[in-house]
């Protein structure tokens, strides 16, 4: 008959081999780095970094969790992912270099006039048509569709950081 006691170290044993098992056959073959042609590693960052605050709300001149505005979203995101870019739409605007809305990569920018007087909004692109941004007053970081008529109708251009 099995005691308590060996019946712990027995589980104990088995664990152990199994996470040692486990480790081993991780370390045979490296996981695959996460950049991938569609975008480079610092802009995917930057998108999953913007993903992790979906949810968060619309924040005037925010650039935290705590609140954001579309310009600190994309300069939270990118700082997080270790490029620092301007603070404001229009200087993102500047800084970024012009692509196509075909060739969109995820983590491109994508700008907006709302108004006529200027340019004033910004989201990060995540693929499959949809950006990620931070909207409004009273509503929160959310994903948006470009193909949406209010976004689409609005639409400056796209550029790319990198």
């Amino acid at each position: 008959m099995i005691c308590i006691g060996e019946l712990r170290h027995i589980s104990f044993i088995a664990i152990v081999a199994l996470v040692f098992a486990g480790l081993t056959g991780c370390a045979s073959s490296p996981p695959a780095p996460r950049v991938s042609a569609a975008g480079s590693a610092a802009d995917l960052s930057a998108l999953d970094i913007a993903r992790e605050m979906i949810g968060a709300p619309y924040r005037y001149g925010g650039s935290s969790p705590r609140g954001f505005d579309c310009s600190g979203l994309v300069f939270y995101s990118y700082l997080k992912a270790g490029i620092k870019v301007p603070r404001t739409t229009g200087e993102q605007y500047r800084q970024s270099r012009r692509v196509k809305m075909s060739s969109l990569q995820p983590g491109d920018l994508i700008f907006f006039k709302i108004s006529r007087a200027k340019l004033s909004h910004v989201g990060i692109y995540a693929g499959d048509g949809r950006f990620i941004h931070a909207p409004s007053s009273g509503k929160h970081v959310s994903y948006a569709a470009i193909t949406d008529p209010y976004w689409e109708s609005r639409v400056v251009g796209a550029g790319r950081l990198q």
